[in-house]
């Protein structure tokens, strides 16, 4: 199991994730996608990496507005893994065309 980051260490890490917000003890982002087809290779991108990471996150699809939420369940919060996924995400965004919604 990952070890649960400590407060300072989110806090410094999301400094280098923009579009990131932690809420509780998930980090959160909503990403807009040019059009539909852009935010359904964004989450097929995502998932690849999720699945190699063996690390899951909750999505919701709205259009094409996504919302990502990642927690490590078994660790009761967050951890390096949730952390490297989000870095993965956004450069997928980024490579879709995709930006961060406030």
């Amino acid at each position: 199991m990952s070890r649960l980051l400590t407060d300072d260490e989110v806090t410094r890490q999301l400094a280098d994730l923009p579009g990131w917000v932690r809420e509780g003890d998930a980090l959160v982002a909503s990403i807009e996608a040019p059009d539909f087809p852009a935010a359904i290779r964004l989450v097929a991108a995502a998932a690849d990496e999720a699945e190699q990471m063996n690390h899951h996150p909750d999505i919701d699809i709205r259009w094409r507005t996504t919302r990502w939420l990642l927690t490590t369940h078994d660790a009761g919060g967050l951890t390096q893994l949730d952390i490297e996924l989000a870095h993965r995400i956004s450069t997928a965004a980024r490579a879709e065309g995709a930006t961060f919604r406030d």
